[in-house]
């Protein structure tokens, strides 16, 4: 294997995982107080099909963080590149996240956001909080199909589109 660059401790962790693509998803939930929260998150992950879990990894110092409770219901919308926007504004200053007409509520309140490709709701089963990091762990209630797109992709600090492979 030929390494062109070394690097050690959280610099090599930061740079293996720049080059490693994640897909793009934003969570959305409400506040104790009621207020909609998101943020966007490349760490989402299918845990089981039976029951249906999914799991998000966030910092415990997010602003989202009061929301993530046990059974608190957040909404998790999976995006494409026409969607690029949202992961962009939902990873802003959390007092711009919610202002405009990119999002409405559902009868709960739940805030949820226009032009997902898919958005799966359920409620919060698990917190595993890890130093000052936490891995979350959701039970997949219904969702709601959007129009297909391709996936989003964050590779390199920078949004990107798959394309096929050759051969």
């Amino acid at each position: 294997m030929n390494n062109s660059a070394a690097a050690e401790g959280i610099d090599a962790f930061k740079s293996a995982f720049r080059r490693h693509a994640a897909g793009v998803a934003v969570v959305t939930s409400l506040a104790p107080d009621g207020h909609p929260v998101g943020f966007t998150a490349t760490s989402l992950a299918s845990l089981a099909a039976v029951p249906p879990l999914a799991t998000f990894n966030m910092a415990q110092v997010s602003s989202s963080w009061p929301a993530i409770t046990l059974g608190n219901r957040v909404a998790i919308h999976m995006l494409g590149p026409r969607s690029r926007h949202l992961a962009e504004l939902m990873a802003a200053a959390h007092d711009l996240r919610f202002i405009g007409d990119h999002w409405h509520a559902d009868d709960g309140g739940l805030p949820l956001l226009n032009g997902a490709t898919a958005i799966a709701i359920g409620h919060i089963v698990d917190v595993h909080p890890v130093h000052n990091n936490a891995i979350v762990v959701v039970e997949i209630d219904n969702g709601i199909l959007g129009e297909e797109d391709e996936a989003l992709l964050y590779h390199e600090r920078a949004y990107m589109r798959p394309h096929p492979l050759e051969g």
